[in-house]
């Protein structure tokens, strides 16, 4: 067989037979250079927080936090999440639509940056919290939903009737409400227009109308513009046919932009807020092949992990299945030279990881690795389904492989369950 394939130095036949397959492992040497690459390039004045919803393992947090990315959460583990991982409170936001009260309650008392509010009858909920909780100053921001339209996301998040955020033209009328606040206090505004921006002139566009926007609702409201932040939604070129986003260009327009706002408003905090560009990179699912076998011409290969675990590669809000940069692991200087479908084991025509995929021979036993993965894995994918439960998961850094997360075992995923006693039937 070929040399197989190593992260930073370990044979990946080495981590395999360690942790066992279905397996994640993060290279922690590519999580620091995309965070370093971005950081070195962008505006002193803009700070980077890493949106947990990506991947929220602790050691993924912790490695970018020492790096110096805040966060962004959304989730009461979330918030526990970031503590284990050092990240500091101040540099810490929570948002989502539908927070619950224990989460509103925890936000108050917890020291964060800010709590985002995504409507006005929640910005009036922690100001009661407030009261109770007798704190006297609860930063937030108002999650703007712009009245100004954006092209070329994946997944548009703003500028349309959407879940998120307080329409432009209400917080516009909402002067007098918001000026009666006493316990709360509005330090800005935050607006994310969509996710996997693949083209830079679509992201400086959102940057510079959410600035401008941030600056009018500000002026319009009376309110001491102290923190905006524009979103993200870097993309990542997962598929045939597309280009990773431009960085230079990206970041160069961005920095434009960013300039003579930073000069209007001195001290105004920028935030750029991104999980699947900082992550996905890093990450590679690693299944082992147990079967290969053909039907009706076409040849499988029938692996141990699926889509239970990486339900992205399904191809998730595309008409056609488009697959994610598949290698061989166990032969991966050999030639591509035959055409497998790979899939993993669940009862579903639908558990396809990759489709029609040119790699070199495969047979039972190869390790084969779905690249880009460290991004809305795990964490985007319906685990139980059939009861397998999640994969380990690894980062390697500094060439040393630390196990961050353990592999779900039979009585992990049956300790929460509790059987009743039927009695006996009747034709027992």
């Amino acid at each position: 067989m070929s040399s197989p394939y190593r992260i930073q130095g370990i044979d990946i036949t080495e981590l395999a037979e360690r942790f066992g397959t279905p397996l994640y492992v993060y290279d922690a040497d590519v999580l620091d250079d995309v965070y370093s690459g971005l950081r070195e390039r962008l505006h002193p004045a803009v700070d980077i927080f890493y949106s947990l919803k990506a991947n929220p393992n602790v050691a993924v947090c912790g490695r970018l936090g020492s790096l110096g990315a805040g966060a962004e959460i959304s989730s009461l583990v979330e918030l526990m999440t970031v503590r284990r991982a050092g990240i500091a409170a101040q540099d810490v936001i929570f948002l989502g639509p539908g927070k619950t009260r224990a989460e509103l309650e925890a936000c108050a008392t917890a020291g964060l940056y800010a709590v985002v509010c995504e409507s006005l009858d929640e910005v009036a909920e922690l100001e009661r919290i407030a009261a109770e909780r007798n704190v006297a100053d609860l930063p937030v921001l108002l999650r703007v939903n712009p009245d100004f339209h954006t092209k070329g996301s994946g997944l548009a998040m703003s500028g349309k009737p959407r879940q998120f955020g307080i329409d432009a033209e209400v917080l516009r009328r909402s002067a007098a409400q918001l000026a009666g606040l006493r316990r709360v206090r509005v330090r800005g505004f935050h607006a994310y227009m969509g996710t996997r921006f693949l083209n830079a002139d679509d992201i400086v566009h959102n940057t510079r109308e959410i600035l401008a926007l941030s600056a009018e609702l500000a002026r319009t409201l009376g309110i001491d513009l102290d923190t905006v932040d524009f979103g993200g939604g870097f993309g990542v070129a997962y598929f045939e046919n597309e280009k990773d986003l431009d960085l230079d260009t990206a970041v160069a327009g961005i920095n434009d932009v960013v300039e003579p706002f930073a000069k209007a408003h001195p001290g105004c905090r920028l935030i750029n807020e991104l999980g699947r560009y900082l992550a996905a990179a890093c990450g590679t699912y690693v299944v082992q092949a147990r079967y290969v076998k053909e039907s009706l011409g076409e040849t499988f290969v029938i692996a141990d992990g699926g889509t239970n675990h990486h339900m992205a590669a399904v191809g998730i809000g595309s008409f056609v299945k488009r697959n994610f940069p598949i290698r061989s692991l166990s032969r991966h200087d050999e030639q591509p030279a035959h055409i497998y479908t790979v899939t993993g084991p669940l009862c579903t025509p639908n558990d396809v990881v990759g489709k029609k995929v040119r790699l070199p021979r495969v047979e039972p036993g190869d390790l084969i690795g779905v690249e880009r993965s460290g991004a809305y894995g795990p964490s985007a994918s319906p685990g139980l389904f059939l009861s397998h439960g999640f994969p380990a998961e690894v980062l390697v850094h500094r060439g040393t492989a630390h196990l961050v997360r353990e592999r779900d075992r039979a009585e992990d995923l049956l300790a929460k369950q509790h059987t009743v006693d039927f009695g006996r039937g009747r034709h027992a």
